[in-house]
């Protein structure tokens, strides 16, 4: 079974100082019938304003994960931990028992954009921790490149969650092929340029900003369409 949310579908909130777009029910937008899909409560894609960000603010019993599509986004937190994350960076936070961090964009001119979503961990109470990695456009060039797991993936980071992420930039006309499990669910989101998406279900064409949630048993096809030469994508298997 495969569910389309299209970037239309999703709620947009502008602050002047940020723009926000929602695929879950967050902050001024509620939706019970669209609160989560399996342990994912959040699925934010952020653009940032220069000299712009998050007053300092806490968190617990989460793991954020965090991707820089552009632009530099500064992190700073209750660990001691404080860096400039660069386009192509992913950061993993485990609130656990509490942690407070504070994000803002440290540049003059240009937005920054990120993604940023919110699982819920494996159990409550966690230590709280913070790891962070660059990852290479290169890396992912027509392949799924694993960046964050719960499994112990090689080069990945670790998550306290049963998830497995995934970055790819597919050039026109190149194909994936994901095998969608009985038991797990697959979330796939389109940052840029247009995929064709085949399940047993059938064919949907997808562009920036839209979403697929699948369940049940599928080999899914992933290809790339449109006049673009890169189409970059996430994916997510989660329980």
């Amino acid at each position: 079974m495969i569910k389309i949310v299209t970037s239309a579908e999703r709620h947009t909130s502008n602050k002047g100082w940020i723009h926000s777009e929602f695929s879950f029910s967050f902050a001024d937008y509620e939706d019970p019938s669209n609160a989560h899909f399996g342990c994912m409560l959040a699925h934010n894609d952020n653009e940032l304003k220069p000299q712009q960000g998050f007053k300092r603010h806490p968190h617990h019993d989460l793991e954020i994960v965090t991707y820089v599509i552009e632009g530099l986004l500064h992190h700073s937190d209750s660990l001691g931990h404080e860096q400039d994350l660069k386009s192509g960076s992913v950061q993993v936070m485990s609130a656990g028992t509490g942690i407070e961090h504070e994000e803002r964009n440290p540049g003059n001119e240009n937005p920054v954009r990120f993604l940023q979503m919110w699982f819920l961990p494996e159990r409550p109470d966690l230590q709280p921790s913070y790891q962070v990695q660059r990852f290479k456009h290169s890396e992912r060039l027509n392949r799924l490149q694993p960046v964050v797991s719960g499994s112990e993936v090689e080069g990945a980071l670790s998550i306290a969650q049963d998830i497995n992420l995934y970055l790819s930039r597919l050039e026109k006309g190149q194909q994936l092929e994901y095998p969608q499990q009985e038991e797990r669910r697959t979330h796939i989101y389109i940052i840029s340029g247009h995929v064709e998406v085949t399940c047993q279900d059938g064919e949907f064409q997808l562009k920036p900003g839209d979403a697929a949630r699948i369940q049940k048993s599928c080999t899914l096809k992933i290809l790339a369409t449109g006049n673009e030469d890169i189409a970059e994508l996430v994916l997510v298997d989660l329980p």
